[in-house]
């Protein structure tokens, strides 16, 4: 034992130091960044002054957040540390698309004391490098990039809650939802029309009315009762516990105010989530900047910030440090106006106080980072009763960028829905609901797919022609017009729009099937009734002008209705009887009984039989075609379930023309595969040809190979080889000869009519033996080529024989 223990003790390990790479500043750094030239440090100075000032007359207030030392440890000024760049992408111009790539690229780090300001402030560089960061670092930045867009903003120094402190957005609901409730409202609203239709008078009692009113509010004013207590109690379930640093706890936002950029009114942007939030989230505002000058408030703030006043022009509520205030300045009551001039001290002072410039880089955001979003590429928000995860575009296989997931319960555990985000799919797919209890599936669809599929409605649990299923179309990309399709196991419906034969419903209504034994003999649907509707169309006659058709087809009839006419409340309508075929020859007997008509108008005359004839021919033929295209619907259906089933397996997303980076990778690897492609063909050519196989087929190709055998097969390969070099340099001898007698006959043309030639007869002779010397040029290069390399041929092949598995082992 004691042994034992020597001999472990003698066994150390040591933990090894880890290294923080993002710990350390950019050393590549500007020197603006590791020291303070003349002006900064005058700036300072007068800064300094400031801050002096403003703890000897307000001793109780906060020391102020003014010149934090950067990522070198060198004091610089708040004002100097923003960086207004404006970028070069659309998605960063507007403040929300700006506040949201901030919030979803960076890391938020909670101050280390909660209730004090930080130690240091980074540049805008710095973080976008360190990807992470405090609420000061997500505002300098957030600022700088509004800044740089044409925004009036401002970062904000102040007080905050705990949840906005910490980020915690889970006792809050989600934005998305918000907007989708706002949608909601707005649609429930009905626009009233001063040109409609004024209803019927009522006839009833107005006491009766007035009772009966009472009663219906009383009764939704108990349910409303009950519904607050319900939701005051779970609110005080909910509620957080009692925060001691209540009012405290320092916090940095962003304030834009209106005028630029066409905003009507002032708001705030939490940078940390990038939304735009009430002034009821922050409890107090300490001091604001820019990067032109430094505010203090001087206003109370025990009642909230919603309250204040935002003119920083008003000297009374906001004291600013330098004098060059771009604001415009607001007097104080009793104040007298005096025209005197400053004395050279005091504009020395001016002069010397103006802002110097920042000191940071210009901020870059390269196209990779902005497509990336998130670090690692995702990230997950918890909201109430909610999960909300972001994706970078290419990220994942099936083109998802974002899924919001709502819950039954604050514990996440139960999922009622899901709403998914596509981007760059081949299928066009853009968004799906999920309703996780009904299983009812919402998808849309982007414009260019086939069959210009818009939205697909459907049930997961529900497979089949027994299914219930809606698709909408964009009518205007397609030839038939279609605009709905609803299918259900006992009916068919589709809308049309702008056709030209006026149809814009047709309605299909289907029977149960009949169990039989045996094999299926088709999965159709047997059809009952098939109802269409048509438009009315201005050029017909009202009572020829057909409205509803209807073909009744185990009844066999068929009823039509007709429009109706001016100043009638009654339509015509018509109702025939589908005959039947004799058995002799074949033929349609009609008859008068088959019409049973109503005529609005009694001067209508009765119809003649070739007429009804005609007519119901017409019929049978339309009853025919509109079985057809139900028929045809049907399958475009299976057709399109077909096809979504198949590209979920697969999916596809397509990368633009205009994306380089990802355009090259595709374009290197198709040309990877294309290159394997060709070598492996080329490979399993060069197997299969089997240059004995002529030969071994002349002489019976025998079982078994002899010495003398494969000495014949050698010669003859050789003879063979021989013989072709020769044929081939005869070939290319023949043709040069040619040339060369061709081009001796126009010579000997020329020098016979030379006299007698024109200007454009000599420059078409000149023109001939320039390029008959061309070609016989290089019929002897091929010559002399062919010469010196037939040996070689000769030789290779000689080896390759010698070489071969067959005839190795006798003539070696």
């Amino acid at each position: 034992m004691e042994d034992l223990s020597q001999e472990l003790s003698t066994i150390t390990v040591s933990k090894p130091k880890v290294q923080e790479t993002d710990a350390s500043p950019d050393i590549n750094a500007p020197n603006s960044y590791k020291s303070n030239n003349a002006k900064e440090i005058e700036v300072l100075n007068y800064a300094e002054n400031f801050r002096r000032q403003f703890v000897h007359l307000y001793r109780d207030r906060k020391p102020l957040f003014l010149a934090p030392p950067n990522e070198f440890s060198i004091e610089k000024l708040v004002c100097t540390t923003l960086r207004p760049t404006l970028l070069p992408y659309k998605e960063l111009y507007d403040w929300d698309g700006a506040a949201q790539f901030v919030s979803d690229y960076l890391s938020y780090v909670p101050l280390e004391c909660p209730n004090e300001l930080p130690e240091h402030l980074y540049s805008p560089t710095e973080v976008l490098r360190r990807q992470k960061g405090n609420c000061f670092d997500f505002s300098n930045l957030l600022c700088s990039l509004l800044l740089g867009a044409g925004y009036d903003a401002y970062c904000v120094c102040g007080y905050a809650t705990k949840e906005v402190t910490l980020m915690d957005q889970s006792r809050s609901q989600c934005p998305l939802l918000k907007k989708k409730d706002a949608v909601q409202k707005e649609e429930g609203k009905v626009k009233e029309n001063k040109y409609d239709v004024k209803p019927p008078r009522d006839l009833r009692s107005k006491y009766l009315i007035k009772m009966e009113e009472r009663k219906v509010k009383e009764r939704e004013d108990e349910e409303q009762r009950v519904k607050d207590a319900e939701l005051a109690r779970i609110a005080e379930l909910e509620k957080p516990a009692p925060d001691e640093l209540y009012g405290m706890r320092v916090h940095c936002w962003v304030l834009v105010l209106a005028g630029k950029r066409e905003v009507p009114e002032n708001f705030f942007i939490e940078p940390t989530t990038g939304n735009c939030v009430e002034p009821d989230e922050y409890l107090g505002i300490e001091t604001l900047w820019n990067n032109t000058n430094y505010w203090v408030n001087m206003q109370d703030c025990s009642h909230g910030i919603g309250e204040m006043s935002y003119d920083l022009g008003d000297i009374a509520r906001w004291e600013f440090m330098f004098p060059h205030n771009d604001k415009p300045l607001l007097m104080l009551p009793g104040e007298e106006e005096f025209d005197m001039p400053l004395d050279e001290e005091e504009e020395d002072v001016e002069e010397d106080s103006d802002m110097p410039g920042s000191w940071v880089n210009e901020i870059v955001i390269p196209l990779e980072d902005l497509q990336r979003r998130c670090p690692q590429g995702k990230k997950t928000i918890l909201y109430k009763q909610a999960k909300y995860e972001i994706f970078a575009e290419y990220l994942m296989q099936d083109g998802m960028v974002a899924r919001l997931t709502e819950y039954a319960d604050s514990a996440l555990t139960q999922p009622v829905k899901s709403m998914e985000w596509f981007k760059h799919r081949v299928d066009k797919l853009e968004t799906r609901e999920t309703d996780l209890i009904t299983n009812k599936v919402t998808e849309t669809f982007g414009a260019g797919r086939q069959r210009a599929l818009r939205e697909h409605i459907y049930y997961s649990n529900q497979t089949g022609s027994e299914a219930t299923r809606i698709m909408n179309f964009d009518a205007s990309a397609r030839t038939d017009g279609l605009k709905m399709r609803e299918e259900t196991p006992a009916k068919l419906t589709e809308h049309y729009c702008d056709r030209d034969d006026c149809l814009t419903k047709r309605l299909v209504n289907y029977t149960k099937r009949v169990k039989k034994f045996g094999p299926a003999e088709g999965n159709e649907k047997p059809v009952n009734q098939v109802t269409e509707f048509y438009s009315r169309d201005p050029s017909i006659p009202a009572d020829d002008d057909i409205a509803e058709l209807t073909f009744l087809l185990n009844e066999e009839k068929i009823f039509i209705k007709h429009h109706l006419q001016d100043q009638r409340i009654i339509a015509s309508t018509h109702e025939y009887l589908k005959p039947q075929q004799s058995e002799d020859k074949g033929q349609v007997q009609i008859t008068t009984d088959m019409v049973s008509s109503f005529q609005v108008e009694r001067q209508a005359k009765t119809p003649k039989l070739m007429h009804i004839y005609q007519t119901i021919t017409n019929l049978m033929e339309k009853e025919e075609r509109c079985i057809e295209n139900a028929r045809l619907s049907e399958q475009e259906v299976r057709d399109v379930l077909e096809q979504r089933t198949q590209e979920e397996l697969t999916t596809e997303l397509s990368v633009s023309i205009y994306d380089t980076a990802r355009n090259d990778t595709a374009k290197k690897r198709r040309e990877e595969i294309e290159r394997k492609k060709r070598d492996d063909e080329a490979r399993r050519e060069e197997m299969e040809l089997d240059y004995l196989a002529p030969f071994l087929a002349r002489i019976g190709d025998p079982a078994q190979m002899t010495i003398e055998l494969a000495q014949q097969l050698k010669e003859d390969c050789l003879e063979d080889l021989k013989q072709r070099l020769i044929d081939m340099a005869n070939l290319i001898q023949g043709r040069f000869e040619k040339e060369t007698q061709q081009l001796q006959w126009k010579q000997n043309w020329y020098q016979q009519n030379q006299t007698t030639m024109t200007k454009e007869e000599e420059e078409e002779y000149v023109s001939y033996c320039s390029e008959a010397m061309f070609r016989i040029h290089i019929l002897e290069e091929r010559l002399n080529r062919h010469k010196e390399l037939a040996p070689q041929k000769y030789v290779a092949l000689e080896s390759r024989l010698r070489s071969d598995n067959r005839l190795a082992e006798f003539l070696n």
